[in-house]
């Protein structure tokens, strides 16, 4: 039986993954680094510490992460965020998850200051129990830290009766090494293929979709 729901942010409930990726490539511009729209794309659903030694030399990475994840964020909140809206049918798909009696949590590679804007842009701030962000994990996605602290403020419950629902393969990798299930949804612009390879046991388009499948989904098993 499903007890908990574990929701990813980014490309899951929001419809934020191409500002992410404009901004990470606009802010790796500015430190001289040209990159293509498409190379941080699919870099997007990692944390700073995964992502740039994946786009920069791991050397550089180590040693400026935090001034570039910093000028990254002023920069995202400043001109990216005013973009940010949620996705068709979020406060729904929540409601109904609560009213199955389902506990709810966040888990998502973004800054606290961030993820308070984000719920508020999704509607669902009275709705969620528990919430981790790159500030509680040691390493972001695609390892687990992320969703092992996520578990935590909900008794820990036994991983099978838990699914997560994220919009990249990092998101399954990292909730598969936490022995967790994941459903996938498309909003981030991964094909169902991909999100299959990396764990998801099924895809949806969006939050809407999944709405509308609810009963048949590993959302409403029983």
């Amino acid at each position: 039986m499903t007890r908990a729901v574990i929701f990813d942010i980014d490309g899951t409930l929001i419809d934020s993954v191409p500002l992410h990726a404009r901004a990470w490539q606009e802010a790796l511009k500015y430190f001289g680094f040209a990159l293509t729209y498409e190379q941080c794309w699919e870099q997007i659903g990692k944390g700073g510490d995964q992502l740039l030694p994946a786009l920069i030399p791991p050397e550089v990475a180590e040693r400026s992460e935090k001034e570039i994840s910093d000028y990254r964020s002023k920069l995202f909140k400043d001109k990216y965020l005013p973009q940010v809206k949620a996705f068709p049918q979020v406060r729904k798909l929540f409601e109904r998850v609560k009213a199955d009696g389902r506990r709810v949590a966040l888990a998502s590679s973004a800054k606290k200051d961030e993820l308070a804007a984000y719920k508020r842009i999704a509607g669902i701030e009275d709705l969620v129990e528990a919430e981790t962000s790159s500030d509680d994990a040691d390493r972001s996605k695609p390892h687990p830290d992320i969703f092992h602290a996520a578990l935590k403020p909900l008794g820990n419950p036994d991983p099978v009766t838990v699914v997560v629902v994220g919009d990249t393969p990092y998101d399954a990798e990292a909730a598969g090494k936490a022995g967790l299930r994941t459903v996938g949804v498309r909003g981030g612009g991964w094909p169902a293929e991909k999100l299959t390879a990396a764990g998801c046991v099924a895809v949806y388009r969006d939050p809407a979709d999944l709405l509308r499948e609810y009963e048949r989904s590993p959302l409403g098993s029983v």
